[in-house]
C-alpha cells in the first residue's frame, strides 16, 4: 500500500474518480435499500448518485486534458488511511440509522480527501477542482445528517446527531471494541491454562494480570502507531492507542480479579461466569454500534472465546 503523500498528482485523480464511482453505487443500494419505507431518503441518495456521477464525469475530462486516456488503477484499499467500510447496503432490511452514519462517514472522508489533494497541487485548474468537489461533499453530508422529517419519524422521533455519533464510533467505540475483544479472548488461554496446571488462585492470578496488562500495552501500541487520523476522523493515535488499551487490560483482568479469592473452585465458577458477561457485552456492543445481526454477532463471539477457553483448559490439564 502507499502512502497519500506519495500519490502523483495523476494517481490522486484517478483514486478520485475510483471513489465517487464507488460512492455513487453504495448510495443506489442505500437507495434501493429504503426504497419501500423511506422513499423521501430514497429520492435523497439517488440524486446524491447522480451527483457522484457528475463528480466522476468532471475528474475524468481533467485527467484526459491533464494526463491523457491511460487512467491508473487505483483504489481506497491501495492507499493507508481510508476508512474500511462494513458493506452494510447489502443487508435487508436496512436500518437507517447506520446508513446515516456510513453516509456522513463517506461524505466527511470525500471532504477530507479533497481539501488535503487540493493543498498537495500547484495546477489551478485542479486546486479549483478538487475545492469544489470538497464543498459539495460537505454539502453532501449535511443532507445526511438531516435525511428528512419521514427519516426521522422512522427511527421514533429520535433526534440523533449523526455527526457526534460518527465520531463516537470512529473515536471510541471501534478503538475500545477491539481491545475488549483482545483482551478478553486473548487471556483466556493463559490464565485458565495456569488456573488448571496448578490449582492455585495466586499463580492463576499472577499470570492474569501479565496478560492482561502485556496485550494492554501491545495493543495501544499497534492502535496509536496504525494511522494518524488524517483521512479517516479516527481521531489522535494517543487517544485511540489509549482507549484500546485501557479496554484491552480491562478485559483481561476482568475474569483474573476472581482469583483475588483463595479457593480455586470458587474462583474459577467466578471467573467463568465473568467470561460469559464480557461476552454478551462484545455482541451486545457489535450489534448496537457495527451493525452486525444479534445472532450472529453472538455465535461469532461465542465460538471464538469457547475456542480458546477450551484450549486453556486442555492445556493446563495435560
Amino acid at each position: 500500500m502507499k502512502r497519500f503523500e506519495e500519490l502523483s498528482e495523476a494517481e490522486i485523480i484517478a483514486l478520485a474518480i475510483a471513489n465517487e464511482e464507488e460512492d455513487a453505487r453504495i448510495y443506489r443500494d442505500f437507495a434501493e435499500g429504503l426504497r419501500e419505507e423511506f422513499p423521501a431518503s430514497t429520492q435523497m441518495f439517488e440524486a446524491m448518485a447522480r451527483e457522484e456521477d457528475d463528480h466522476r464525469r468532471r475528474l475524468l475530462d481533467l485527467y484526459r486534458a491533464e494526463f491523457g486516456e491511460h487512467l491508473p488503477f487505483i483504489r481506497r484499499d491501495h492507499v493507508t488511511g481510508f476508512i474500511e467500510r462494513q458493506p452494510i447496503w447489502l443487508l435487508r432490511p436496512l436500518r437507517l440509522e447506520a446508513v446515516q452514519a456510513q453516509a456522513e462517514a463517506m461524505e466527511q472522508e470525500a471532504q477530507d480527501f479533497y481539501d488535503r489533494a487540493a493543498a498537495r497541487t500547484s495546477n489551478v485548474a485542479l486546486r479549483r477542482l478538487f475545492g469544489d468537489l470538497a464543498a459539495t461533499e460537505a454539502e453532501h453530508g449535511r443532507r445526511a445528517v438531516s435525511l428528512t422529517a419521514e427519516a426521522r419519524a422512522g427511527q421514533g422521533g429520535r433526534e440523533e446527531a449523526a455527526t457526534e455519533r460518527r465520531l463516537l464510533v470512529l473515536q471510541v467505540v471501534q478503538p475500545g471494541l477491539a481491545g475488549l475483544m483482545d483482551g478478553s479472548v486473548s487471556t483466556l488461554a493463559p490464565l485458565f491454562a495456569a488456573a488448571f496446571a496448578t490449582q492455585r488462585s495466586h499463580d492463576a492470578l499472577l499470570v492474569g494480570l501479565a496478560a492482561a496488562i502485556g496485550a494492554g500495552i501491545s495493543m495501544g501500541f499497534a492502535e496509536a502507531l496504525s494511522d494518524n487520523g488524517s483521512l479517516t476522523g479516527r481521531g489522535a493515535p494517543v487517544m485511540r492507542g489509549a482507549i484500546t488499551g485501557l479496554m484491552t487490560t480491562l478485559g483481561g483482568i476482568g475474569h483474573t480479579l476472581p482469583y483475588l479469592i483463595p479457593d480455586f473452585w470458587t474462583a474459577t465458577t467466578i471467573a467463568i461466569f465473568v467470561v460469559i458477561v464480557e461476552l454478551a457485552v462484545i455482541s451486545w456492543v457489535r450489534w448496537k454500534y457495527m451493525d452486525t445481526p444479534p445472532i450472529y454477532a453472538t455465535l461469532q463471539v461465542a465460538f471464538g472465546g469457547a475456542l480458546v477457553f477450551a484450549t486453556g483448559i486442555l492445556i493446563g490439564s495435560s
